[in-house]
């Protein structure tokens, strides 16, 4: 069973930055292709990055340039560095592993982490 337990969120003013931590167990992380996606008061769960198990990465464009996702198999962890935040970055931020076997998708979801972006 995954079990992803995020950390690192916090407040921060405009322009800071911050890096998130997302540790998975119970599963072989190295296989799994990691996300992070974010979920803004009355707004719907969006994905703002990814990565594959072979390391190619995806985002959003509102955080393009900014943002950078990262895994480090050894360590059962993916992170998010986050540059230049925006009050519009905050959100509360989730974690999601996944993979695919034929038409059967396996992921999990971590608890969250909220970002703040305030002065």
């Amino acid at each position: 069973q995954v079990q992803l337990v995020e950390s690192g969120g916090g407040l921060v003013q405009p322009g800071g930055s911050l890096r998130l931590s997302c540790a998975a167990s119970g599963i072989i992380f190295s296989i799994y292709d990691m996300g992070w996606y974010r979920q803004a008061p009355g707004k719907q769960r969006e994905l703002v990055a990814g990565i594959t198990s072979g390391g190619s990465t995806n985002y959003a464009d509102s955080v393009k340039g900014r943002f950078t996702i990262s895994r480090d198999n050894a360590e059962n962890t993916v992170y998010l560095q986050m540059n230049s935040l925006k009050p519009d970055d905050t959100a509360v931020y989730y974690c999601n592993a996944e993979r695919r076997v034929g038409t059967i998708v396996l992921d999990g979801w971590g608890q969250g982490t909220l970002v703040t972006v305030s002065s």
